[in-house]
């Protein structure tokens, strides 16, 4: 039994090396960039390419561990069982060589790592063939043989381990069939990579603010068979117009208009540092709830008349990943797919992060919880957050929840990072996502019975004690916060998400930097936040397509936002709504607002395919 599970061992390890092997390889065919890069950040690299590492070794020992289980019951030959596990592990030799080779040439001139688009350039093989030049062809095919010969010549090694005999008694090998299964499960944690709430994914590798060490840290392989099947049509998903007629309707909304102004400034310095708080879940049903006839949310009912409170606001989607990018890429929401798990397309998309730091704001994303969720951590690192502080960086003193360090605790750090910050001098742009008002809703505060209720007060009382903690410090007065929901609340009170009161959420604008409090009647969405925000500050927005300047008179005042398979237009005359699964607008539906959400559905799409 002991060269059973040594076999095993060894081609998990054996797999893992093999796999680390191509980081130094991927830094040294890319010496220019990596040599901008100090020492300890290459380590780094290999260090936090571990776990994609690790998860693709954990695949390859499937088989390995299969024919093992196996053999305890029936006797497989040495020289057969060995010829199986040699021929198996040439297979995967080659398929992977060839992965990599392609991986490293391609890497210059797309910029990420591979992924299943390549599949799409092969369904037309003259074209691609033509797009590769001889000495190109001649330096991959020699990298491919290469690393195909090293990893045959290390996995013969692991096959001459291979024991074939089987277990003396059905008792005996029932047990060690037991153990064996235990040893499945310790694969299938480094499948699915680790034990926490995220799986295996390319943003758990995401270290530094710089994407190509972060590329450098991603496993081509993971990379591409992650993507495997995930390829769609998408500018073909909604063809409601021609190209022509849906670019001309598109030009009447659009946000980015060069040279546009808000008509009046609300801030009293155009450099504030910029707080941004995103709420999980805070929709306007729970914070304007009562329960056992007091208010869930006192804190926020509070603050909202020592600011700019947004009364006609919406989320663009049900998901923090999408509503994450909606609030600071102003990239509206989609119905069924997320941008933020399409890591490649992130790269250019434009960001509060990427606009401010042209200015020269520092930046920084506080979560308290697992950060590659979501591939959150690739998504923010792509459009130019410098610094990401989150759970696995805290060392906290405290007991963590599902999710992570509940918002107390990380409130009471983000404070002390904001006051800290501010005492530097550099202008700074900080964000925090809470985390505690989710399910499970298991937070240490009792307010309510109601265990929702409950959690959101919690993290209510959390917020008010963060801006009670500021505003008795010198950071108050040049500090800008933004408190904005990622989405609305749906199980609370059992609404839906095609509700318009689910999506309809809190914003407020508080802080030293506000003149003077004020209630905004106009409808808007979290798109609008990017192109208002730095429509105050003076900084150019026309990157930002989608985006309106709430503040702008020329733009049209509507919220839009999608659902599973449709979408909703709102203005204060009225609405319309559409619905893909059974095709129907919602009765009394204004044709120009169908139009608006048509356009805009259509355009989200096309906009992701040509990226």
């Amino acid at each position: 039994m002991k060269r059973k599970f040594l076999f095993l061992a060894a081609t998990f390890a054996a797999t893992v090396l093999l796999m680390m092997l191509q980081k130094p390889v991927f830094l040294a065919y890319y010496a220019v960039e990596a040599s901008k890069a100090a020492f300890g950040e290459w380590l780094q690299v290999i260090r936090h390419g571990l776990l994609l590492d690790s998860t693709v070794a954990g695949y390859i020992t499937v088989l390995p561990l299969l024919l093992t289980l196996l053999s305890l019951w029936v006797r497989i030959p040495e020289r057969i069982g060995r010829r199986i596990v040699t021929g198996y592990f040439v297979v995967v030799a080659f398929l992977s060589a060839l992965l990599f080779a392609v991986d490293l040439g391609l890497y210059e001139f797309w910029g990420f790592r591979l992924d299943s688009t390549i599949l799409i350039y092969l369904s037309d093989p003259k074209e691609a063939v033509a797009s590769i030049d001889l000495w190109m062809a001649v330096r991959q095919t020699l990298f491919f043989l290469a690393y195909a010969a090293v990893m045959i010549l290390l996995y013969r090694r692991v096959a001459r381990l291979f024991d074939g005999e089987p277990v003396a008694g059905r008792w005996r090998a029932a047990g060690w069939s037991c153990a064996l299964l235990l040893a499945g499960g310790l694969d299938f944690l480094a499948i699915r990579g680790g034990t926490g709430p995220s799986v295996a994914n390319v943003s758990k590798v995401c270290f530094s603010p710089t994407l190509f060490l972060n590329h450098a840290a991603t496993n081509p392989i993971f990379s591409f068979l992650s993507t495997i099947g995930k390829q769609e049509n998408y500018a073909a998903e909604y063809p409601f117009y021609d190209e022509e007629t849906r670019a001309a309707k598109f030009e009447a909304i659009r946000g980015n208009r060069p040279g546009s102004a808000p008509a009046e400034r609300l801030l009293t310095t155009d450099r504030p540092n910029v707080v941004v708080i995103i709420l999980e879940s805070f929709g306007r049903t729970v914070m304007e709830a009562e329960e056992e006839g007091r208010p869930v949310m006192p804190q926020l009912q509070r603050l909202r008349r020592e600011g700019i409170w947004f009364e006609n606001f919406y989320a663009n989607s049900f998901r923090t990943d999408r509503g994450q990018v909606s609030i600071l890429s102003g990239f509206p929401a989609q119905t069924r797919i997320s941008l933020m798990k399409l890591t490649p397309k992130c790269l250019e998309l434009p960001s509060l992060a990427r606009s401010l730091a042209r200015e020269g704001y520092r930046t920084s994303f506080v979560y308290g919880g697992d950060i590659n969720f979501t591939n959150q951590s690739s998504y923010m690192y792509a459009t130019g957050w410098e610094e990401l502080i989150w759970q696995q960086t805290m060392h906290f003193d405290a007991p963590t929840s599902k999710w992570g360090y509940d918002d107390r605790v990380v409130g009471d750090f983000f404070a002390e990072e904001v006051i800290r910050r501010s005492a530097g001098g550099e202008p700074f742009l900080a964000g925090w996502l809470t985390l505690s008002s989710h399910e499970p809703f298991a937070v240490p505060f009792k307010a309510f019975d109601d265990k929702i209720a409950n959690a959101f007060a919690f993290t209510d009382d959390c917020i008010g004690r963060f801006v009670e903690r500021v505003r008795n410090s010198p950071a108050w007065e040049k500090l800008l916060i933004l408190l904005v929901p990622d989405h609305g609340m749906a199980n609370f009170r059992r609404g839906s998400y095609t509700e318009n009161e689910i999506h309809r959420i809190p914003m407020l604008w508080l802080g030293g930097a506000v003149k003077e409090p004020r209630t905004v009647e106009s409808y808007a969405s979290q798109i609008d936040i990017a192109a208002t925000l730095l429509g105050q500050l003076g900084i150019a927005h026309d990157d930002f397509d989608y985006s309106k300047d709430i503040f702008d008179p020329a733009l049209p005042k509507f919220a839009y936002y999608t659902y599973n398979d449709g979408f909703v237009v709102l203005t204060a005359e009225g609405e319309a709504g559409w619905d893909a699964a059974s095709d129907r607008t919602t009765e009394g539906a204004d044709e120009r607002l169908l139009e608006t959400g048509r356009v805009l559905l259509q355009t989200t799409y096309r906009d992701i395919a040509d990226r």
